[in-house]
């Protein structure tokens, strides 16, 4: 008499968990993780220690990273696996620059618009060559580092903008009431325009989940902002350390707040508006 061979998975097969189909986690891919109903577009993938990870932007811009678990997210309402994609050929669609713009390849730098943009802040200056440089250079606009602006008014009659060579500044925490804002009521002209964003420093204008943090904290008022921001986060106390590794985790504008990005566009927009070289 033959015996029979049993399975020594003897779970009924209606309650096992068929596999999900393997989805690669491709840029703007947008899926609902399962525990959280966290729905949002893949930003990027990552290799950590604990096993592979996925950043979900929704469509406030917020991040989340999650594990790429097997059966743990949802694709047009269907259960997947999120797999890291593999490395292909580059697109053969048009490629962009980190502002959003299309490159345009082989492009040289455009001879210098009399036009200038003049940003408050070595960070800064440097956050906006790492995004809108490619553009800048292309529409020939030049950015100059401007130390404080309580000497803005003496600057602007120097420069004695005009219809050829307008003036655009971007300020920190420009709020109602306060000393830049009163500053800039005095050299706005037709072809000066002062804009800034509400934050404290330009650090906070780097969203928290893409330098891996939760929040930026609060720092206590008469206390160095930068240097409590680092003690909060248990950062060394090195300001210039600290702006260079937020700065390494801004790759494109998504990492930016939308404060930030809609000042900086209305600013280029400005300054291009005639005065073709």
């Amino acid at each position: 008499m033959q015996s029979k061979r049993y399975s020594p998975d003897l779970t009924p097969p209606w309650k096992k968990q068929q596999p999900a189909p393997e989805v690669p986690a491709e840029p703007d891919l947008v899926v609902e993780e399962v525990a959280t109903g966290f729905c949002g577009a893949v930003i990027r993938c990552e290799k950590t220690a604990e096993g592979p990870t996925v950043t979900l932007e929704d469509r406030f811009g917020k991040h989340r990273v999650f594990p790429m678990v097997p059966r743990g997210f949802l694709l047009e309402g269907k259960v997947v696996t999120l797999v890291r994609p593999q490395n292909r050929p580059a697109p053969s669609g048009p490629a962009r620059t980190a502002s959003g713009s299309l490159a345009v390849p082989g492009a040289r730098a455009r001879v210098a618009r009399a036009g200038r943009i003049y940003v408050e802040g070595r960070h800064d200056a440097e956050l906006v060559e790492r995004v809108w440089g490619d553009d800048l250079r292309i529409e020939g606009v030049v950015v100059e580092y401007l130390e404080g602006i309580d000497d803005l008014p003496a600057i602007v009659r120097g420069f004695a903008p005009g219809p050829d060579a307008r003036l655009g500044v971007l300020v920190d925490h420009l709020v109602p009431g306060s000393k830049e804002s009163r500053i800039a009521a005095e050299v706005t002209g037709e072809h000066v325009l002062v804009v800034g964003h509400p934050y404290i420093d330009v650090w906070e204008a780097v969203k928290p989940a893409s330098v891996g943090i939760t929040g930026w904290p609060s720092v206590p008022h008469g206390q160095d902002w930068k240097t409590g921001v680092c003690r909060a986060l248990g950062w060394p106390e090195n300001t210039g350390a600290a702006w260079q590794r937020i700065l390494s985790c801004v790759r494109s504008y998504k990492d930016l707040e939308p404060q930030l990005l809609g000042r900086v566009e209305e600013l280029i927009d400005f300054v291009t508006v005639g005065g073709d070289v």
